[in-house]
């Protein structure tokens, strides 16, 4: 008789579920360990694979963008340590991929042989495969909370344009007080919430509210500059 497995999945607003690993970098307790600073922690189903391979050297290939976010990449398959290292070193040796060659993984990449971790964030998921983790992408901020969570099967590789944009509208919204809409990209009009009060709310559609640009009393606008969303990121 089949049983439908329960599988846990942390929530976006969570508290990241701690955990103490061995990695390719050294032992790490997350997410104390990144106190102050972005996470992304990813999955990847396994070791010596192609996709995963193109991810990881893609990854490797934006690291200086997302730390100048002040974000850490933190990735983990239940391949053990030796086959991390000797994965990595079978990267930077043999592969190229659209022009990138002798690319060298310096982010912990954790060792999860027991698949505690995986469960923990519910990377293993039955339905797609028992033995391999999905790629599973966990956006942890500053104060070790999941503010965005993005899940892909096996057979699909991570848009890496979107990861970005992803912690940039992070930040965004929290240091600007604002929302992004659709597609948003610095420099786009941002979404501004909702009127706390009616009077505030009849001078914003009344345009007497400076900058603000409603439409109706839900769906009100306002310009926000490339160069003042760059210069507010990275900020703790």
């Amino acid at each position: 008789m089949e049983t439908n497995e329960i599988i846990s999945l942390p929530r976006i607003g969570d508290k990241a579920p701690s955990f103490k690993a061995v990695t390719t970098q050294g032992n790490i307790n997350f997410p104390e360990d990144y106190a102050g600073k972005w996470a992304i922690l990813f999955s990847h189903p396994a070791d010596f694979t192609p996709v995963c391979t193109s991810e990881f050297m893609t990854f490797a290939s934006m690291q200086s963008d997302f730390e100048a976010l002040n974000t850490q990449l933190v990735g983990l398959s239940v391949d053990g340590l030796y086959s991390h290292i000797a994965w990595l070193r079978t990267i930077k040796e043999k592969i190229e991929y659209k022009g990138m060659k002798n690319v060298e993984v310096t982010f912990p990449l954790i060792e999860d042989i027991t698949m505690e971790v995986a469960n923990k964030y519910g990377m293993m998921q039955p339905g797609e495969s028992n033995t391999k983790a999905v790629r599973a992408v966990f956006f942890i901020d500053p104060k070790g909370i999941i503010r965005a969570m993005i899940y892909y099967p096996l057979s699909l590789g991570r848009n890496f344009d979107e990861l970005k944009r992803v912690i940039i509208a992070l930040q965004t919204a929290d240091n600007f007080g604002v929302a992004m809409p659709a597609d948003w990209r610095p420099g786009d009009a941002v979404i501004v919430p909702p009127a706390g009060s009616c009077g505030v709310a009849k001078d914003r559609m009344e345009g007497k509210e400076e900058g603000v640009k409603c439409y109706d009393w839900f769906f009100c606008t306002k310009e926000l500059s490339k160069e003042k969303v760059e210069a507010a990121l990275g900020k703790k």
